[in-house]
């Protein structure tokens, strides 16, 4: 038995989420913050046996893509009153960060 907890993209959530579903997959949505950019996401809980960890996998990979966005830093600390605006970060953001933990079923 094995434990797959996945973090996408909040954009990119629900179609994970319907195809996962679609294919029998039991999958807990708990919404998330990332701490780089401090935006929304979905972590995502799924327990299956072994033998299906690369079926949720694929399903995964295929509706979580990476893209491409400009966000701006924090602006430095400046003396004597200088100001010079920082230039404009590009960070890709998005696909999906996978854990796959072993795990044991427990019935209460």
């Amino acid at each position: 038995m094995k434990l797959i907890i996945v973090v996408v993209q909040h954009q990119d959530a629900a179609e994970v989420v319907d195809s996962l579903t679609a294919a029998s997959y039991r999958v807990t949505r708990i919404s998330s913050q990332g701490g780089f950019l401090r935006e929304g996401n979905v972590t995502l809980l799924i327990s299956v046996d072994d033998d299906h960890v690369n079926g949720v996998i694929n399903i995964v990979r295929q509706h979580c893509s990476t893209r491409t966005r400009y966000v701006s830093p924090m602006p430095p600390i400046a003396e004597s009153g200088e100001f010079y605006p920082p230039a404009p970060l590009e960070v890709q953001v998005g696909g999906a960060t996978i854990f796959v933990l072993n795990a044991q079923s427990l019935r209460l």
